[in-house]
């Protein structure tokens, strides 16, 4: 006679629950994955995501969906599963253009001529531009050998209308002189941040998504990686970008965690330092624990906000009359110096009190076409969750006796 099963305690009640029946392959089992990565149970679906410079990653309701199906690293997708994300990026660098038809709109009243897309990426917003406007040309800029031999290829239908040169946009008056010299340049865009490419590229370690060695770099020529600022930068260095690139609540704790357990190599190493360096009731909320942390260590390794007032100084002055600036920006940093930019240059950068004339002999160089900035729409935000954190700024050059 077999004996009676003892009664469970509560804590047996608690762990030995019994396993529900799958009804079928709609979405990847959550045993699919292990519950220490950033999509588990210890990391609660949040509306924030990575930011891209095609805006932040995974928001909406279809994108949550859709990572609740990414394998974590080293894991492989089930076979015959059904979930969308199950399958490796697109390797040709595809990705939706934010805003494309306010850009398009933006730049037809311009004069013939070029416009010079300082982030050129995988070409769909230059690409929007030439299929619109048959009097524009394209000069396209682009660290990123990647991005520049795809958008190459993208844009070799188009003929002389279109070129593309490799260089860091805060050289873009040496590459407007050498490439179209003398030829009016009648717009500038700035689509700022790291693409959704790069993004998903898990060996150019800009993701905490991805387990890849410490890189970040948009330019793999450059000198420094991610790998030299979060093992040679000393703590209060490290603390300061992470306070000051990425807003971190924790920068201290995080920068002091960091050091401790130093060498840390990849960047599956780096978000789980960040993760048990924050409070567990903040890791809760505000979407993954080491967005900000990574976006941060990123700004830094890339230089972007310090090069950012140079290259669109240098776009400002390079428009003729009637040639027009815009920039879509993703981190409140940036937009800071976008706006303060745009600022000065209406102004003239002058010094006198608000409210009373000028007496300072400043002169407006741009007109604002709008206050404030420009998001996108309901619909575009719902097609494309990457556009929400988007803002685009704009101005039109002012003729010399408008100044």
């Amino acid at each position: 006679m077999t004996a009676p099963t003892p009664p469970l305690s509560r804590k047996d009640r608690t762990t030995r629950r019994p396993t529900p029946p799958v009804a079928g392959p709609l979405f990847c089992s959550l045993s699919d994955h292990t519950m220490e990565g950033p999509y588990s149970a210890r990391f609660p679906s949040s509306p924030v995501g990575e930011t891209s410079r095609r805006a932040p990653v995974i928001r909406g309701a279809a994108e949550e969906r859709a990572r609740r199906c990414r394998p974590f690293p080293g894991r492989r997708a089930r076979a015959g599963s059904s979930c969308p994300m199950a399958t490796p990026p697109d390797p040709d660098f595809a990705h939706r253009p934010v805003m494309a038809d306010e850009i398009v709109e933006l730049f037809a009243p311009v004069p013939a001529g070029w416009v010079v897309d300082a982030t050129l990426g995988g070409a769909g917003h230059a690409r929007a531009l030439l299929e619109a406007h048959p009097h524009l040309r394209v000069l396209g800029i682009d660290q990123d050998p990647d991005a520049l031999a795809v958008a190459t290829t993208r844009l070799a239908g188009y003929g002389e209308r279109a070129r593309a040169a490799r260089a860091r946009f805060d050289r873009l008056a040496e590459v407007v002189a050498r490439e179209v010299p003398g030829e009016p340049v009648v717009g500038a865009l700035f689509d700022l941040g790291v693409s959704s490419p790069q993004l998903d590229r898990a060996e150019r370690g800009f993701s905490y998504r991805h387990d890849a060695p410490l890189d970040m770099r948009m330019d793999p020529s450059a000198a420094r990686t991610a790998d030299d600022v979060v093992n040679g930068y000393d703590q209060a260095d490290l603390a300061r970008v992470l306070r000051r690139y990425g807003d971190e609540r924790y920068a201290g704790r995080i920068a002091r965690a960091i050091v401790a357990a130093r060498p840390v190599r990849t960047t599956g190493e780096l978000a789980d330092l960040v993760r048990d360096a924050i409070p567990a009731p903040a890791r809760r909320r505000g979407g993954h624990p080491a967005k900000r942390s990574f976006q941060a260590i990123r700004i830094e390794v890339n230089e972007e906000l310090d090069v950012l007032p140079v290259a669109l100084d240098a776009a400002i002055e390079a428009l003729a009359p009637g040639g027009r600036l815009a920039v879509l920006s993703y981190h409140s940093g940036e937009d800071r110096i976008v706006k303060q930019v745009l600022r000065d240059a209406e102004t003239g950068g002058c010094t006198c009190p608000p409210g009373l004339p000028c007496a300072c002999g400043a002169t407006p160089v741009v007109r604002l076409l709008r206050r404030g900035g420009r998001t996108p729409s309901p619909a575009e935000v719902e097609a494309n969750p990457r556009a929400e954190s988007a803002r685009l700024r704009s101005a039109e050059k002012l003729p010399e006796g408008a100044r």
